[in-house]
């Protein structure tokens, strides 16, 4: 399953992501990791979450975060949610390419029985058709 989160700055995006994570960590079964851009979720989330810095490992664009999310999930098949912060931030503003990313996503998340929860600055009546179904 996923979700998107998208709005623009200002609107919440990040507080309804922490409380979704914070809630996860209490009744998930498995693992919780949550992709952020930059270091600034360390002292909101609870410390069972793994928190991965995309800027530590040059993730600039969508295949190499597919490429991340790929190699978590081969090293640990007991992940159950994946939070990804401001997407944009880490593979740019690219509406087309965010959602090809988010579409990935949805297929990826089935396939391996996980939830994929993404942030998106932007505005929701923008998104696609497809995407609109996952807000």
């Amino acid at each position: 399953m996923i979700n998107v989160i998208m709005g623009l700055k200002g609107s919440g995006k990040t507080k309804k992501m922490i409380d979704s994570i914070n809630e996860a960590v209490a009744s998930a079964s498995g693992d919780v990791v949550c992709i952020e851009y930059g270091k600034k979720l360390t002292y909101d989330v609870s410390y069972r979450v793994r928190l991965v810095d995309s800027q530590e490992y040059g993730i600039s664009n969508p295949d190499m975060l597919k490429g991340l999310l790929s190699g978590l999930h081969a090293g640990n098949f007991d992940i159950t949610n994946v939070y990804i912060d401001n997407l944009y931030k880490t593979i740019g503003k690219d509406r087309a390419a965010g959602e090809d990313f988010i579409l990935w996503c949805a297929a990826f998340a089935e396939a391996n029985n996980m939830n994929i929860t993404v942030t998106v600055s932007d505005d929701p009546a923008l998104a696609g058709d497809e995407v609109k179904k996952y807000l």
